[in-house]
C-alpha cells in the first residue's frame, strides 16, 4: 500500500489528472479492500468485485465526493458497509436454502434471526458507551484512526485512549455476551 497517497495528495492529483489519481487510488487500496471484506465474505471473487464497485462509486461521485475521515478509514466503512448489504442481500436465497433443508431448519433460522438482531444489539450497545469512551470507540473502530491519531486530535494521551478501547471493549463484551458466539461481531468488535 502506497502510505505516501493521503487524502490530500488524492485530491490534489484529481484535480490535475483523475486518471492518474484513480490509478494510485486504486494500486494503493485494492489488495487492503480485499482483504478487509475478505473478513466477512470469505469469497474471492465476490470480495473482489465488492472492492472495485467501491472504487466505481468513489469515480462516479468524484465531483462532489466529500471525505472526513482519512482516505484508508473512508475506503475501509465503503467496503465493510458493501460486504454487509451484499450479505443482508443474500438471507432470501439463504431462507429459502433453510427450507429445503428440513433437518437443519431450526438451527438455521436461529443462527440467521440472531444475525438480523445482532446489529440493533451492536449499535444499541455502543450508543450506550459513555461519551468519551463511545468517540474514542467509533474513531478506532469506524475510521481506523490509530491510537496516536485518536490522541492528537484529541488532544490526550495515547495511554488514555488505550485505556477508553480497553473499557468500551469490557462493557461490550459483558452487553453482548448471548452474542459472542456470533463470528461476524467478533470480527467487527476486534478487527
Amino acid at each position: 500500500m502506497d502510505k505516501q497517497f493521503s487524502k490530500e495528495d488524492f485530491f490534489q492529483t484529481l484535480e490535475q489528472d483523475a486518471a492518474l489519481a484513480f490509478e494510485r487510488l486504486f494500486r494503493a487500496y485494492f489488495a487492503y479492500l480485499c482483504t478487509t471484506a475478505y473478513k466477512f465474505i470469505p469469497n474471492s471473487q465476490v470480495v473482489e468485485d465488492l472492492s472495485q464497485d467501491v472504487f466505481f462509486e468513489v469515480w462516479r461521485r468524484r465531483n462532489d465526493l466529500q471525505i472526513k475521515s482519512s482516505l484508508k478509514a473512508y475506503l475501509r466503512r465503503a467496503v465493510i458497509n458493501k460486504a454487509l448489504n451484499y450479505i443482508r442481500d443474500q438471507q432470501p436465497r439463504l431462507f429459502e436454502e433453510i427450507q429445503d433443508d428440513k433437518a437443519s431448519s431450526a438451527v438455521d433460522i436461529q443462527t440467521v434471526l440472531e444475525g438480523n438482531d445482532l446489529q440493533k444489539v451492536l449499535d444499541t450497545s455502543i450508543d450506550q458507551l459513555p461519551e468519551k469512551c463511545r468517540i474514542i470507540f467509533l474513531m478506532s473502530r469506524y475510521d481506523d484512526m490509530s491510537y496516536r491519531e485518536i490522541a492528537e486530535q484529541l488532544g490526550i494521551s495515547p495511554k488514555t485512549v488505550e485505556n477508553q478501547i480497553s473499557k468500551a471493549l469490557k462493557i461490550l463484551r459483558a452487553r453482548l455476551g448471548p452474542y459472542l458466539s456470533t463470528t461476524l461481531l467478533i470480527f467487527w468488535i476486534f478487527l
